[in-house]
């Protein structure tokens, strides 16, 4: 939402391949989230956040 309005932005679609039997499912959705929200606000980097 842009000053009210619906507007389209860009989009990236991030996926995430993992052997089931090494990496327990929490744990990897846990590692994409981190990356995601890496990727959406990199500041939080630079500060460690």
């Amino acid at each position: 939402m842009v000053n009210g309005q619906v507007v389209v932005r860009p989009m990236m679609y991030l996926a995430l391949s993992y052997d089931h039997r090494l990496i327990d499912g929490r744990e990897a959705v846990t590692f994409l989230v981190a990356l995601k929200n890496a990727i959406e606000d990199p500041t939080r980097i630079l500060i460690d956040l």
